[in-house]
C-alpha cells in the first residue's frame, strides 16, 4: 500500500545543525502524547554528488545521532544521508519529557512516516532504513508492518536489539512479568541493567575516540519506565514470530559478546551490550531476503569500532548495497 505525501517542500525549513559541516536539522511536530507536546528531529547532509539515493538512520537506546563519520562515508558513496533523533531523545528531548519514555514502538511510526515522506519529496527514489540496536528493532518491525511501501527499499540493522541480554529464567519469567506490569503501570521505574563501561569505551573523556553530548548519551543510564520494557518486549515477540519482509535486509553483528565487570581493553573488541547469538538466531527467523554478516572484533555500534573493524563494516555494507541495489 502506498503512503501519500502530506508535506510540501514549501513547508520544509531546515536550520544548521549542531554538527556543523553541512549538516542541517528540521523539527518534526508530532501529536501530543501522555507526556504532552512531542517532537522529533530530522538531520540531513546531502551528498555533493547528484543522487536519488538516501539513507535514513535510526539511533539506539540511550543515544542520538552524532556519528558524522557515518554520514560522510555514505555521502562520499553518493547517498544523501538523513538521521532521526526520535521523540524524547537527543535534539528532540523537551523539558517536560523523560528520556526514552515510550509505551509502544508503534509511537515512532509518526516520525518515521513523516521523515520518509520528506525524504521522498526531496527526490530520493531509493531509500534504505538503517538502525542501530533499538533502532534496528524499530525499523525491522516497521518494515514488517509496511509491506509494499514505496517509501523505503531496504533495511540495514547494526547490532539489533532482538532479545534482552539476560539469563534464561530472567527472559522466560522476569521480562514477561515486567512487561505485563508495564502495560498497566507504565511509569514505574527500574534500573536499566546496561553497563556504563560501554560508554567508557566510546567517549574521548574516557577510553574512546568519539566526542558526543553526555547530556544526551550519558555514561550512567537513567532508570527506565516499565512502559519501555513492555514496548521492547512486544516488538521482540514480533521478531520471534516469523516476521516477513519484502525488501532486502542486512543484519550485522560482532563476532562475540563481552561481559567485563571493570574496565578492560577487551571492551573494545566485542559487544558489551547485547548477545550476538541472539541477533543471529532471531535474524534467521525473519522470512525474506535476509543477509547476516559477522564482524570480527566489532563493538556494539560496529561503526564506532576500532578503525580496521569499522572499515570492514563499511566494506560489507557497501558490497551488500551494490549487490542488492
Amino acid at each position: 500500500m502506498k503512503e501519500e505525501i502530506t508535506m510540501s517542500n514549501s513547508e520544509i525549513d531546515y536550520f544548521p545543525d549542531v554538527l556543523g559541516d553541512g549538516f542541517e536539522q528540521l523539527t518534526l511536530s508530532l501529536l501530543p502524547d501522555y507526556e504532552g507536546e512531542a517532537a522529533a528531529t530530522l538531520v540531513r547532509k546531502k551528498s555533493q554528488k547528484s543522487s536519488n539515493k538516501a539513507i535514513l538512520y535510526i539511533h539506539g537506546f540511550n543515544d542520538y545521532f552524532f556519528q558524522a563519520q557515518i554520514a560522510n562515508r555514505f555521502c562520499t558513496k553518493g547517498y544523501n544521508f538523513y538521521a532521526l533523533d526520535l521523540r524524547k531523545y537527543g535534539r528532540s528531548l523537551l523539558n517536560h519529557q523523560k528520556l526514552n519514555n515510550v509505551r509502544s514502538l508503534l509511537e515512532y511510526d509518526e516520525e518515521l512516516n513523516k521523515a520518509l515522506q520528506i525524504i521522498q519529496s526531496e527526490n530520493n527514489s531509493e531509500v534504505i532504513l538503517m538502525g542501530h540496536s533499538t533502532g534496528g528493532l524499530i525499523i525491522t518491525n516497521y518494515a514488517g508492518r509496511h509491506l509494499n511501501s514505496d517509501l523505503f527499499h531496504g533495511v540495514i540493522c547494526n547490532s539489533p536489539f532482538y532479545q534482552f541480554n539476560l539469563n534464561l529464567i530472567e527472559r522466560k519469567l522476569g521480562i514477561p512479568i515486567l512487561s505485563f506490569l508495564g502495560k498497566y503501570f507504565p511509569n514505574l521505574r527500574i534500573p536499566s541493567g546496561f553497563t556504563n563501561l560501554y560508554g567508557y569505551s566510546l567517549h574521548s573523556e574516557k577510553y574512546g575516540e568519539w566526542n558526543y553530548s553526555l547530556a544526551w548519551k550519558p555514561f550512567e543510564i537513567p532508570k527506565v519506565n516499565l512502559g519501555f520494557i513492555h514496548a521492547i518486549h512486544n516488538a521482540q515477540k514480533n521478531i520471534k514470530n516469523n516476521l516477513i519482509l519484502d525488501v532486502p535486509m542486512l543484519v550485522l553483528h560482532s563476532s562475540k559478546s563481552v561481559y567485563e565487570k571493570k574496565w578492560s581493553e577487551i571492551l573494545k573488541e566485542g559487544d558489551a551490550v547485547l548477545n550476538v547469538n541472539d541477533m543471529r538466531h532471531y535474524a534467521n527467523r525473519i522470512k525474506g531476503k535476509v543477509t547476516i554478516c559477522e564482524i570480527e572484533n566489532g563493538i556494539h555500534d560496529l561503526f564506532l569500532s576500532k578503525e580496521p573493524v569499522r572499515e570492514l563494516t563499511y566494506k560489507k555494507v557497501f558490497e551488500w548495497l551494490d549487490i542488492n541495489f
